[in-house]
C-alpha cells in the first residue's frame, strides 16, 4: 500500500531541523522529505500526519493551514529516555472534496492501524474525527472515542456534517461501531439543554470543565478504555495559546491539556491521537509550542505503557467485593500497576453489547464511594447501556 495522497514535510522545516541539536528529537525521526520520499514503516509505532482539510468548519472562510511552525518546534525539543520509533509522513492535501480528504484520512489511518502503528493526526477542523473512525470499520468491531472539547458536537445528523455536528453522524450512520463517547472539559453555556439530555440519555459520558481541572488524574480511567483521543484545541484557555488560536478565557492550562495527552498516551487502548481545529498565524510560537509540548507528552506516555494482568493468576490482583443496596458490586485492583477496575454484570437475558464480564476502569476513590453506599456513576451507565 502506497501513501501517494501523502505530501512530503516542507524543506524550510528540514532546513530548519538541520540546525538543531544532534540529540534533539527532529534528528531521530524518519521524516517524509521530497527527496527520499516515504520512509520505510518497518519498526515504526508513532506515525504523525497532518492534515490540511478544515472546509467542513462552520467558520471557513478560505484560510488555508500549514503545520510548518509546530513541526520546527516539536523537531527542537530532547526526546525522553524513549523506545519508540516515530515517524513523520507529512500532510494530506484538501482534496477536490472534502469527501476525497475523507477517503485519504480513512486509507491512511488504515495502513497504520493495520501495521500497529499508532497515527498522530493534526488537523484541520474536528468533524476529521469521522473518517479517523470510520477507519476502524474493518479493524475493530466496537470504538470508544474521548473527546476534549467545550462542546459535545452532536448536532443535527440529517444536516451535511461539520466540524460542530460529527458526532451525529457517528451515531447514525452504519456500521454502527460507536460503543462508548465521553466528553471532557464541556462548559455547559456552550451546550444547549436538548444537547445534554440527549447525551444522558444514550448513557454517554460528560465531565465538566471545573470537575476535571479539580482533579486532573480523573481522565486516566477515562482515557484508559479509549480507542480515539480526538483534542479540540478550543478546550485551551485562551491565554495559553496564539492571537487566531484564541477562543474563550476558560478552558484547560497547558499544564491540564499536556496532562491529558500524557494519560492518552499511558492508555494501552488508545491506538488513534488527534489534535484539531489549529489556526496557524504569523505570531504563533504559543500554540507552535503547546502542540509540541502536547505531542510529545503523548509520546512519553505511550513510552510508559505497562500492559495491566488480564485478571486470570489470582496472585496478580485483588479483588473486593461491595454491597450497595441489592446491587454487589466487585473491584479488582491491579498489584503490578495499581490501576483499578469494577465489572459490569452480564445479563444472560438481555441482547446486549457485552456478552461477557466486562471490566470498566475506574479510580480507587469509587471503590471508597461504594464503602459509604454510593454507586458509581460510570458503573450505573455502564450497566444501563447495556440492559437493553
Amino acid at each position: 500500500m502506497n501513501f501517494n495522497f501523502l505530501t512530503p514535510v516542507s524543506d524550510a522545516v528540514l532546513a530548519h531541523n538541520e540546525l538543531t541539536a544532534q540529540q534533539a528529537l527532529g534528528r531521530k525521526i524518519k521524516v517524509h522529505s521530497r527527496q527520499n520520499g516515504i520512509p520505510e514503516l518497518e519498526g515504526v509505532q508513532l506515525a504523525i500526519i497532518g492534515v490540511k482539510e478544515n472546509r467542513n468548519d462552520v467558520n471557513y472562510i478560505g484560510v488555508e493551514i500549514n503545520f510548518d511552525s509546530i513541526r520546527k518546534t516539536l523537531y527542537t525539543l530532547f526526546p525522553g529516555n524513549w523506545h519508540t520509533t516515530l515517524a513523520d509522513l507529512g500532510d494530506i492535501e484538501p482534496g477536490e472534496t472534502v469527501e476525497d480528504s475523507y477517503f485519504a484520512i480513512r486509507t491512511a489511518i488504515s495502513v497504520l492501524l493495520e501495521k500497529d502503528i499508532i497515527p498522530i493526526i493534526l488537523g484541520g477542523s474536528q468533524d476529521l474525527t469521522y473518517p479517523n473512525y470510520r477507519a476502524y470499520d474493518t479493524i475493530k468491531p466496537m470504538i470508544n472515542i474521548v473527546n476534549i472539547d467545550t462542546n459535545f458536537d452532536l448536532g443535527d445528523a440529517s444536516l451535511p456534517i461539520k466540524n460542530n455536528s460529527y458526532l451525529g453522524k457517528v451515531i447514525v450512520d452504519e456500521p454502527y461501531n460507536l460503543f462508548n463517547y465521553t466528553t471532557i472539559g464541556y462548559q455547559t453555556y456552550f451546550n444547549s439543554q436538548e444537547e445534554i439530555d440527549l447525551v444522558e440519555k444514550l448513557y454517554f459520558e460528560a465531565y465538566r470543565l471545573g470537575e476535571i481541572s479539580a482533579d486532573i488524574n480523573r481522565v486516566e480511567p477515562l482515557l484508559r478504555d479509549a480507542h480515539i483521543v480526538s483534542i479540540d484545541l478550543k478546550s485551551v484557555r485562551a491565554a495559553e495559546v496564539s492571537e487566531n488560536q484564541k477562543y474563550s478565557p476558560n478552558g484547560f492550562s497547558g499544564k491540564e491539556i499536556c496532562a491529558i495527552s500524557r494519560y492518552a498516551g499511558i492508555s494501552n487502548k488508545v491506538s488513534s491521537f488527534g489534535i484539531y481545529e489549529y489556526h496557524n498565524s504569523k505570531n504563533d510560537s504559543a500554540s507552535s509550542m503547546l502542540l509540541a509540548q502536547m505531542i510529545w507528552y503523548f509520546i512519553e506516555g505511550v513510552n510508559c505503557r505497562v500492559l495491566d494482568d488480564a485478571f486470570t493468576n489470582e496472585k496478580q490482583y485483588q479483588k473486593y467485593n461491595v454491597l450497595v443496596d441489592d446491587d454487589e458490586l466487585i473491584f479488582y485492583k491491579s498489584l503490578k500497576t495499581g490501576r483499578w477496575w469494577i465489572e459490569i454484570p452480564f445479563l444472560p437475558n438481555v441482547n446486549n453489547k457485552l456478552k461477557k464480564h466486562a471490566l470498566l476502569p475506574c479510580m480507587h476513590s469509587d471503590y471508597k464511594l461504594a464503602l459509604q453506599g454510593e454507586i458509581p456513576e460510570r458503573w450505573y451507565k455502564a450497566y444501563r447501556k447495556n440492559s437493553f
